[in-house]
């Protein structure tokens, strides 16, 4: 009789205490490596968590390392992961509405990107979110620009005729209407491409185009500067259930955390732009700009192709779309 309390007072501890190490560990998934930015900021997020000594521990699960890169989303908003950072356009199958987070032309630079973070925008994209037991923590967007091959690509008639690589459904629909050849693949895959003349011009973003080592194969560069057109939002999403079963103290450790990782998501985001520009002055490769009346004559075929069919495919398509385009 005594061994049988004995041992259900041992099972009770173990329980209590597997208990409290589930309540106090959190999964964060992502697919980049640990020099990434999008590690960094969940990074500083799982550190000052850890500092503010709250019986807390984020434990970050990097390179693809606990799901595949576009399988995160969905165990996210089932409660099996508590965190991820991903490109939210990643999960447009789920939510048709995400598809605007990766549309050309909506975004013209860093500091934009911040007011549309901010914004009812925003606030649609994120009543969608909960619907799926989805919050956002960090709010951030990274830029991109263009490569050519044999000659600069900043305004739509630069790519007529050229087999083009686009970064996106809705990059594909505007570059087609601008009359490119478009040729789908992997980031990782445009330096092959170019070697082997399969592709002549490419888009994709600040950091891919130096960490593929794209420089070596083309003649000229379209950074994001001033004005771009390829911004892709990637924010730090957590399981909402997830967050409001944590402690008062719990909570503020990681809106803190938050606050200083988004403050340095938007620093870090536009130093990345510009060290990807001097990686290609220092390997002779040719820097071009986009000016605003190029950015003008994108947004006019994308008004035509990308954000038209995404008004037709998504109910409140329009609505939205009408939310991004009134950020000034």
């Amino acid at each position: 009789m005594k061994t049988n309390l004995l041992t259900a007072v041992a099972a009770a501890a173990l329980l209590a205490l597997s208990g409290a190490a589930s309540a106090t560990e959190l999964r964060l998934s992502h697919q980049w490596s640990n020099k990434d930015i999008r590690h960094q900021v969940a990074q500083i997020v799982a550190d000052e968590v850890a500092a503010a000594d709250v019986d807390l521990e984020i434990k970050i699960f990097g390179s693809k390392s606990l799901f595949k890169p576009r399988e995160q989303y969905k165990p996210l908003s089932r409660g099996q992961l508590d965190m991820t950072v991903l490109p939210l356009s990643y999960a447009g199958g789920q939510q048709p509405a995400y598809n605007l987070t990766l549309m050309p032309g909506l975004v013209k630079n860093h500091d934009h990107a911040a007011r549309l973070s901010a914004s009812p925008f925003m606030e649609a994209l994120e009543v969608k979110m909960a619907e799926d037991d989805v919050m956002v923590l960090v709010h951030g967007y990274l830029a991109g620009g263009f490569v050519g091959k044999d000659k600069c690509i900043t305004g739509p008639e630069d790519v007529k005729g050229l087999q083009t690589r686009a970064a996106g459904k809705a990059f594909e629909q505007m570059l087609a209407g601008a009359g490119a050849s478009i040729a789908s693949m992997a980031s990782s895959e445009i330096y092959n491409a170019m070697q082997t003349g399969v592709l002549s011009a490419a888009n994709t973003s600040s950091s891919s185009f130096v960490s593929y080592r794209i420089y070596e194969q083309v003649k000229c560069y379209t950074p994001a500067g001033d004005i771009a057109l390829w911004f892709m939002y990637q924010p730090l999403l957590m399981n909402k259930s997830t967050f409001e079963g944590l402690t008062e103290a719990q909570q503020a450790a990681i809106l803190a955390g938050a606050a200083k990782a988004e403050a340095f998501y938007l620093e870090e985001a536009k130093k990345q732009d510009a060290a990807s520009v001097a990686v290609y002055e220092k390997a002779g490769v040719e820097i071009a700009e986009m000016t605003a009346e190029d950015f003008a004559a994108w947004r006019a075929i994308a008004q035509e192709t990308s954000y038209k069919k995404f008004v037709e495919e998504v109910p409140d398509g329009q609505a939205l779309l009408d939310l991004a385009l009134a950020v000034e």
